[in-house]
């Protein structure tokens, strides 16, 4: 849900600022996601005159003007068939970027003519599709002047996220109101006056629902306007729809969506000369088909609520309309619905189908039952205002329905549920101030509930109320009991495996993600989730759709984003579960990581950006922190397609699965994903891990330093050119399981002083002492194990 200040205005008369609104939502249950104030986004344009117009020397279509900007006189050259002396624009300097089109303006020459900035159209300016000619103001505007200020764009926008449980949130007024309550202001809501029709409705409403079954829609109300003459809405309108995100299509229309978000009251118009004969609310038929709003066709059955007039389905109740019966700028004769609709219909309708509206977002969360006539009422007086015509008297069918709920309320369970003492005259004000009506005096008061707050049934709920407006941060502390040894946590093995490889990713430069478990469906494709991919009924948005095949998919994502915004570095990972089929067993847990960075410049040498071998080595850590034994690192053909043929391989324990998989990121994917810069990843299947045989006794983390200090031996052997290096260091790991914990490469040469055919190769072994500090005899016992367990699997032989 989003709003604008001056929005806000209409409804809370205030002197609090921008922030100390923010901090008053947050503090009373708003979630504010996201504040955006469009005077900043425009700061560097300013209004400007031109002066004179001359024809470029070299270019017919150009013209070289001299810009007035209140500051200085500059030449700028404009192609724009409307530039002429006199006219006043907007000025975009040099040094700012141009925000349609994230043009980053520079002094240019344009055919061997200089020019100094730029004059801009709307749509440069990112604020519709206007871009015949550049953006051409009154002639009184002053010159220099922030562009937001003459423009009307200094509106600050308030996005933030609505409970399923608040309903009234979703108009402006219901915000006003929590606000009101909460100290910010005053609210001034003014009620809405009725429109005295002068002559009746000729169009007859009905609803036709089975007896005896709660009805789709409960009530009806409409009435026809003729005379209208409808087009584009007023500027005003058009400015409050659009800083909220929504397209202004005509006055009728937008005028509708004015008083959803503003009173949170759906409506839709209908062309009167296209409903044939009575229109009313019944449950679809099988064969029912039309065409909505929104270009499609649907396919309509019993359980869905329909508008339909005497000939066919004019619409779905509560979601969308048809094109059989919208307005357009021909019409003259409208016809207004108001009506209230079963939430669970409304919901049901609206995920079968997959239809997402502003219309069904409402109704399924329910709207206020005793505003329908209201709101019908004020849609007409501003189609009257905006669009002229005469309107008819109003025709209602089935009534709301609602019984006015009363609870009994003792004021002092405030202090036993939240700890705060509040007075009861605080109490009263609050609830008050809320829109609910206090009875009695007392111990106990009788408490009616507003109409549009479906929420609240008990007396607890009445605590919440109170508590939320007086502010949570007045709740007492309270020293909460130690737990004894015995009560505290116990980790299981896989979340203590979980937390090791977390601080180990930590340590080695990683930052934690935690993204959604789904995915965008091109995403998933391009990591092996096509056909097989599992797709969401009703997914949280068309984005999200399927379940994710790998962590990678969103940790990229992420790696864009970061990237967009200036990061010239980045490493993730996450730890969290993938879904490789729909079968029982097909839920797994990924270790995934990427790596993203600029090949650095430093005094010392070029440092490359992160490659397969950053990536095995990443992947290579995590397995050995979790107890995965000796290892071996194959670059195989059989690699999966999101990683680069020849720079990727899988680690893998002798001739089973591949426990992990690592390697430069595919070009394909990078592209996919918009990524200009080449990355690394490696992913680890937790499941696949066994997890070590330990003896009894205190859990240790592998995490912890040994006792005993480790030594290292190195070693130089002549192998045959066609010896795989891992072929060396796996022998060696395996001459000594219990005190060999590691070897390594340090050194290859083939040369002068090596035979054709023939490399040396050096490496380390680590020998790490369990219980006591080896002897020389006992590290010479081991080194000649390896000397023989080397030559036997290489046929090489130990360099003198």
């Amino acid at each position: 849900m989003k709003f604008t200040r001056s929005w806000l205005a209409e409804h809370l008369e205030t002197s609090a600022d921008l922030d100390a609104l923010v901090d008053g939502m947050v503090r009373i249950g708003l979630e504010v996601e996201h504040v955006h104030d469009p005077s900043t986004l425009f700061a560097p344009f300013k209004t400007a005159e031109i002066l004179e117009a001359t024809p470029h020397p070299d270019a017919d279509k150009l013209k070289v003007c001299t810009v007035d900007t209140g500051t200085e006189r500059l030449q700028v050259v404009c192609g724009a068939p409307n530039a002429r002396a006199g006219l006043k624009g907007v000025f975009a300097p040099v040094g700012s970027t141009v925000p349609g089109t994230d043009l980053l303006l520079k002094k240019a020459k344009i055919r061997g003519v200089e020019s100094n900035g730029m004059l801009v159209s709307e749509r440069e300016m990112g604020l519709s599709d206007e871009h015949e000619g550049i953006i051409d103001l009154p002639t009184d505007t002053p010159i220099g002047a922030p562009m937001a200020d003459v423009m009307g764009l200094d509106d600050p926008v308030i996005d933030f996220e609505v409970t399923p449980n608040r309903p009234d949130w979703n108009g402006v007024d219901g915000i006003a109101r929590d606000l009101a309550a909460a100290g910010l202001g005053r609210l001034v809501t003014k009620p809405v006056e009725p429109v005295a029709g002068t002559f009746a409705c000729p169009i007859t409403i009905t609803l036709d629902f089975p007896q005896g079954q709660p009805p789709a829609c409960p009530m009806f109300a409409g009435r026809v306007v003729r005379g209208v003459k409808n087009g584009p809405s007023p500027a005003w309108l058009q400015r409050k729809l659009q800083a909220i995100g929504l397209r202004p299509i005509n006055a009728l229309v937008d005028i509708t969506n004015y008083v959803s978000y503003d009173r949170a009251r759906p409506l839709h118009v209908y062309d009167a000369a296209k409903v044939q004969g009575a229109i009313g609310a019944r449950y679809g038929r099988q064969r029912e088909r039309f065409l909505a709003l929104d270009g499609k066709d649907y396919d309509v059955d019993e359980s869905m609520c329909v508008i339909a007039d005497e000939a066919q389905v004019l619409g779905l109740g509560g979601i969308m309309g048809g094109e059989a019966s919208g307005s357009t700028d021909a019409t003259t004769d409208v016809f207004i619905e108001a009506a209230l609709f079963d939430p669970i219909v409304i919901a049901r309708t609206g995920r079968r189908l997959g239809i997402v509206s502003d219309a069904r977002y409402r109704f399924e969360r329910g709207v206020d039952p005793l505003f329908c006539e209201p709101g019908l009422e004020l849609a007409t007086r501003l189609i009257l205002e905006v669009c002229g015509g005469e309107a008819s008297t109003v025709t209602v069918a089935g009534s709301p329905s609602h019984d006015r709920h009363t609870i009994e309320f003792r004021p002092d369970r405030v202090k036993t549920l939240t700890g705060m003492d509040l007075s009861p005259d605080r109490c009263a004000d609050i609830l008050t101030a809320l829109g609910f009506a206090i009875t009695g005096a007392g111990d106990t008061w009788s408490v009616t509930v507003p109409s549009w707050r479906p929420d609240v049934e008990g007396e607890a709920d009445l605590v919440e109320e109170i508590a939320h407006i007086h502010g949570y941060e007045h709740l007492p502390g309270l020293a909460l009991p130690r737990l004894s040894p015995i009560a505290r946590p116990v980790l299981t093995e896989r979340q203590k495996r979980v937390r090791w490889a977390r601080r180990l990713l930590a340590s080695r430069g990683y930052n934690e993600a935690v993204t959604y478990s789904f995915t965008r469906a091109d995403w998933a494709e391009a990591f092996g989730g096509g056909a097989a991919a599992l797709s969401l009924a009703n997914p949280i948005s068309s984005e999200l759709s399927i379940m994710r095949p790998s962590v990678l998919c969103n940790l990229l994502g992420a790696v864009k984003a970061n990237l967009d915004r200036g990061a010239k570095e980045v490493a993730l990972f996450e730890i969290g579960p993938v879904y490789l089929g729909d079968g029982a067993d097909d839920q797994r847990t990924m270790i995934g990581g990427v790596r993203f960075a600029e090949a650095g410049r430093h005094w010392a040498g070029a440092r490359g950006a992160p490659d397969v071998y950053d990536a095995k080595a990443d992947a290579l850590s995590v397995l050995s922190e979790l107890g995965a034994p000796a290892l071996s690192a194959q670059a195989t053909a059989d690699a999966p397609g999101w990683y680069h043929p020849g720079r990727s391989g899988h680690l893998r324990l002798g001739p089973k699965a591949a426990l992990a998989r690592f390697g430069d990121v595919h070009p394909k994917v990078l592209q996919a994903f918009g990524l200009k810069m080449q990355g690394a990843a490696f992913e680890i299947i937790l499941e696949d891990i066994a997890e070590p045989k330990r003896k009894a006794g205190p859990a240790r983390s592998p995490l912890a330093l040994p006792d005993l200090m480790a030594l290292e031996k190195d070693f130089a052997f002549l192998v045959d050119e066609g010896v795989a290096a891992e072929t060396l260091l796996r022998a060696a790991r395996g001459a000594d399981k219990k005190l060999i914990v590691d070897a390594a490469i340090f050194d290859l040469y083939a040369g002068d002083g090596i035979d054709p055919g023939k490399k040396s190769v050096a490496f380390s072994v680590t020998l790490q002492p369990q219980d006591k500090t080896l002897t020389d005899d006992e590290i010479d016992a081991v080194m000649k194990k390896v000397i023989a367990a080397v030559e036997k699997a290489t046929g090489g032989v130990l360099r003198g």
